[in-house]
């Protein structure tokens, strides 16, 4: 597929989830497989529910993950586009009135249903006369407008499903406009879709029911053949099973990062999790890109679970380059010529980039002296008086063990806990070999006589 326009169109009703965020990585990653363009568009019609702080967050978290779009767009702005839209199927026959209130319409459905009948509008509407309709509207009743579907088979090759198709007739004709005025999500999703050129629909597969009717859309503004393709994915899950939702905040991208979650592996878990490929940390999203198979994502639904998310964070971290975390570590005034060294020495020992923070202290800070049973004062003295002169490099670990070995018949665990306890203030952590340089003989010699340093 050659420079596909693709669009993540998100309602600014809630925080996006990592549900939302697959969506949102495959149009993009797509987009640059294929050298596309990726458009964001905020459905945000819905004047209620949509804030304006909500926008900002998704674009926040999107930005976080990588993602960057093309063109954003908002509908709020773009009303005279569906007036106009509207205004031409009404004129067609395709746009009519109805008055039937919600209790009237919900009496319906039920009848139909005690008879065995599926719930499909009966298109009561359109026998009205000219007449009957002033004389609703003089009672108070305000019209809501309905699209009239064509009684048809519609077909499609969905680029994860297959060949798919739904039986109009099975539908009922699809509210657009509401008695107040104002639009349902999908003429102005169709109508941005066309003035858009948007080429391919990546969307989760609970929008499948939806694409007859927007085919139909298509075709009655812009003509036969002119809806775009359709790629329906699977769904996450929480790990009980249930569905993700914006309003409840599960799994939250906002949640995620600030639980220290790397947005890489948030990425890589949103792509990778339900297709063929299996979830391995990355350093890139580029790195996806050869995996992106829409035809490989698998057809039934995933469940997501948070703890091999958090694993996947930390895997991710262990791997990533100096350079690829120089502005977070300065961020928190590690830089100069030890931030390379320490990065390389303590990042396979991180579960979240925070923990830099302690590390560094250990280095370049000050540590309170431990007291343990471990830490036999003649063993520290002995050690200290030990210590090789500066300036230590990688062998200066090895020769300071060498010599420690010889003079006090230690070895093993009674050797390597003390020295790790009094030079870290840890019972963990990353090799001494590699710590110690970045230590120094002046703060090992104090800390190991015991005084803060």
């Amino acid at each position: 597929m050659s420079h596909p326009i693709v669009r993540f169109a998100p309602s600014p009703t809630g925080a996006i989830h990592i549900g939302n965020a697959r969506t949102a990585l495959l149009n993009f990653l797509f987009s640059k497989k294929h050298h596309g363009e990726f458009i964001l568009r905020f459905d945000d019609t819905d004047v209620e529910r949509s804030k304006e702080e909500y926008a900002q967050a998704i674009e926040v978290d999107l930005a976080w993950l990588g993602v960057i779009p093309d063109v954003v767009l908002r509908q709020s702005q773009r009303f005279a586009l569906y007036d106009e839209a509207a205004e031409r199927l009404r004129a067609s026959g395709r746009l009519y009135p109805c008055y039937e209130s919600a209790e009237e319409l919900d009496r319906k459905r039920k009848r139909q249903q005690a008879r065995g009948l599926p719930p499909v509008y009966d298109r009561a509407a359109l026998t009205l006369t000219l007449e009957e309709r002033k004389r609703l509207e003089a009672e108070g009743r305000r019209p809501h407008w309905r699209f009239k579907l064509d009684h048809k088979i519609i077909r499609w090759d969905d680029l994860v499903r297959g060949e798919s198709h739904i039986d109009s007739a099975s539908l009922s004709d699809p509210v657009l406009i509401r008695e107040d005025g104002s639009y349902l999500y999908t003429l102005p999703s169709v109508v941005d879709d066309i003035d858009q050129t948007v080429t391919l629909i990546i969307r989760g597969e609970d929008h499948v029911t939806n694409t007859a009717v927007q085919i139909q859309l298509f075709e009655a503004l812009a003509g036969e053949g002119s809806a775009p393709d359709f790629a329906h994915h699977n769904l996450l899950s929480s790990v009980s099973g249930e569905g993700l939702s914006k309003r409840s905040g599960a799994l939250s991208i906002g949640g995620l990062r600030d639980a220290g979650v790397e947005s890489l592996a948030v990425a890589a878990a949103a792509v990778l999790i339900g297709s063929s490929t299996a979830l391995h940390p990355i350093g890139s999203l580029n790195e996806l890109l050869p995996a992106l198979d829409l035809k490989q994502i698998s057809r039934t639904q995933t469940r997501f679970d948070p703890a091999e998310l958090v694993a996947l964070s930390a895997r991710t971290l262990h791997g990533l380059s100096f350079e690829s975390v120089r502005e977070r570590l300065a961020a928190h005034d590690i830089a100069g010529y030890k931030a390379q060294p320490f990065w390389l020495a303590v990042r396979g020992n991180l579960s979240t980039f925070l923990d830099v923070i302690d590390w560094w202290r250990v280095v370049e800070g000050e540590i309170e002296p431990m007291s343990a049973p471990d830490l036999d004062p003649d063993f520290l003295r002995e050690a200290a008086a030990s210590l090789p002169e500066e300036p230590f490099d990688e062998t200066s670990w090895a020769q300071w063990i060498k010599v420690l070995k010889e003079r006090t018949g230690r070895k093993g665990r009674a050797l390597f806990h003390p020295l790790r306890l009094a030079l870290t203030g840890q019972e963990n952590g990353p090799e001494l070999a590699v710590l110690l340089p970045l230590i120094g003989k002046i703060k090992a010699s104090a800390r190991l006589s015991g005084r803060v340093a």
